[in-house]
C-alpha cells in the first residue's frame, strides 16, 4: 500500500488544485452577459436555422461506419511495425482480420449504407 502513497498525494493535489481554481473563478470571475456572448458561434459564420433540426439516420450510419473502419485500420500499424517478428502466425491473424473488415464493408455496401442522396 505504501507504493501507492505518492500516487494518492498526486491525485489529491490535482483534485484540490482543480477545485480551488473553480472556486476562485466563481468568486473572482466577471459576470457581464450580453447577447453577443450568448449567441451561437461556429467557424466564423452566423448560424442559420434552428439548432434542433433533424438529420437523416443515414448521416449517422455513414459516420459510425467511418469511425468503425478508421479505428480498426489503426490496429494495422503495430502489425506493420512488428511484421518480421510475428512470422506466419501474425500474417494469418491479420489476414483473418482484414477479411472480416472486407466482409463488413461489402455487407454495408450491399445494404445501401454508403449511398448518399
Amino acid at each position: 500500500m505504501s507504493e501507492f502513497f505518492p500516487l494518492g498525494i498526486l491525485f489529491l493535489f490535482a483534485v484540490g488544485l482543480s477545485a480551488g481554481f473553480l472556486f476562485l473563478d466563481g468568486l473572482l470571475g466577471e459576470r457581464r452577459p450580453n447577447p453577443i456572448k450568448s449567441s451561437t458561434y461556429e467557424c466564423g459564420m452566423e448560424t442559420v436555422g434552428n439548432a434542433r433540426q433533424r438529420f437523416h439516420v443515414r448521416y449517422f450510419v455513414v459516420a459510425l461506419l467511418f469511425i468503425l473502419f478508421d479505428v480498426e485500420v489503426v490496429y494495422l500499424y503495430p502489425w506493420a511495425v512488428l511484421f518480421r517478428r510475428m512470422g506466419v502466425n501474425g500474417f494469418i491473424e491479420v489476414t483473418v482480420f482484414m477479411t472480416l473488415l472486407v466482409v463488413g464493408l461489402i455487407y454495408a455496401w450491399r445494404k445501401g449504407a454508403l449511398e448518399w442522396e
